[in-house]
């Protein structure tokens, strides 16, 4: 993938607006494209302990190169650390090193360590910034990029938290190669999504190049990761705040979350859900009149 070159894909969303720079080997140059968003010296890294063992150091030395100051956040791994008793360690953390309303925190990891840091970002101090750096394929393609920042409830997924956009979203899409196979063929769900939902071209695109992206191969992953964040952008501008349009994005994730849930967050993966719920959603919209069987087949 490092012949590839860096693409830049703006966020509009006017005082908000930022990037997301999806480049291979991004990740050993992250501190100083840290520069421009940020003069503070302390950066928490909040990442979990499958993505230290391969990340953590590489992030950290890229920092302190850059001159920063940087604090691990080691978390554990999996939804059920996506509770508001980990944003409270979260937030002890920032306090006993004392940042404040300039220093930075970035997420290193999938979905969960993304929705927790930015929900722990939001608020500390009434809001500090924070920078995705995401290593899954579900948080490059979906929950890195629009806001949604979170945690769970006993009640219900995603029952707490804020819209809350990142400084910067910086993908590197070498961190897929160390994703186990059950998680990458999970995330291609949301990246199907996207098609079904407004792009008849790219939809059959992933239908011609299902082997390819099965095997990882870098064009078509590049394709598929640009592509699915352009239509999440494209969404997202229109209604940040999901009062309209920006719920066709959930199609799949009502039914989607409740297996999670009903599961005790044990059993399904976030995109093996989702991809249940994109089938039985769409065999439900049958029924009910919505589209033909030839759509749903």
């Amino acid at each position: 993938m490092a012949s590839i070159g860096e693409q830049i894909i703006p966020v509009t969303l006017g005082a908000r607006s930022y990037d997301i720079v999806l480049h291979p080997g991004l990740l050993s140059t992250v501190g100083d494209r840290l520069n421009a968003l940020t003069a503070a010296p302390k950066i928490a890294v909040v990442t979990d302990r499958h993505v230290a063992r391969y990340y953590l150091e590489e992030t950290l030395r890229s920092l302190r190169k850059a001159r920063y100051d940087p604090i691990p956040i080691i978390l554990p791994p999996g939804e059920r650390t996506k509770t508001l008793g980990t944003v409270a360690k979260v937030l002890d953390a920032l306090a006993r090193h004392k940042f404040e309303r300039q220093s930075l925190l970035l997420a290193l990891g999938g979905g969960v360590i993304g929705d927790v840091t930015g929900f722990a970002a939001a608020i500390y101090q009434r809001g500090i910034p924070f920078v995705q750096v995401p290593t899954t394929l579900v948080a490059q393609v979906d929950s890195s990029v629009g806001g949604k920042t979170g945690v769970d409830h006993r009640l219900g997924k995603n029952l707490i938290g804020a819209f809350y956009q990142p400084r910067a979203v910086l993908i590197d899409p070498l961190t897929l190669r160390t994703l186990p196979g059950r998680e990458w063929i999970a995330g291609l769900a949301e990246v199907i999504k996207y098609g079904i939902i407004t792009d008849e071209r790219f939809f059959a695109f992933l239908e011609q190049e299902i082997s390819a992206l099965l095997k990882l191969e870098e064009k078509p992953v590049l394709h598929a990761i640009k592509r699915s964040c352009e239509i999440k952008v494209q969404v997202v501008a229109a209604d940040e705040r999901e009062s309209d349009r920006r719920r066709i994005l959930n199609y799949g994730h009502t039914i989607g979350h409740a297996l999670e849930s009903l599961s005790g967050y044990r059993g399904l993966i976030h995109g093996e859900a989702v991809g249940i719920g994109l089938v039985q959603e769409a065999d439900l919209a049958c029924h009910m009149g919505l589209c033909e069987r030839d759509i749903v087949e």
